[in-house]
């Protein structure tokens, strides 16, 4: 019984005094996430813009700075206010659009997923 008892106490120990690691990127899995993307957005260098502008170069871009591409008023306005789309604010977008600009025209309902949030920010950022 003592035996069992001390690799027991130590495994305790270890898990509860250590941070889970935090989930780690993998871009090959962000482009079958970037597939519920595809519907209005191209990845491609040099893409056409669909319903969505294309995404490839998103992350350090100025928000609503495609040059032709029709953007909402509201995403105007976070523009104009300086909105930049780094991996926090592509993060948030993603997670639920509306929330970072409310009366924008992208109907997508957010994604909720951590891990395939993750991916999906990968694969943009292999894009960019």
């Amino acid at each position: 019984m003592f035996r069992a008892a001390v690799p027991l106490s130590i495994a305790s120990a270890l898990l509860l005094g250590t941070a889970l690691p935090a989930a780690a990127q993998d871009a090959a899995a962000g482009q079958r996430v970037f597939n519920q993307c595809r519907a209005c957005h191209t990845i491609n260098e040099g893409g056409r813009a669909g319903v969505g502008p294309n995404l490839h170069g998103v992350v350090g871009r100025k928000a609503g700075s495609i040059a032709g591409f029709r953007y909402s008023a509201s995403m105007q306005e976070k523009a104009a206010g300086g909105l930049t789309w780094d991996e926090a604010t592509l993060r948030a977008y993603i997670t639920n659009p509306k929330a970072i600009v409310p009366a924008g025209s992208m109907s997508y309902p957010g994604l909720r997923n951590e891990q395939q949030l993750n991916d999906l920010i990968a694969y943009l950022k292999q894009n960019s």
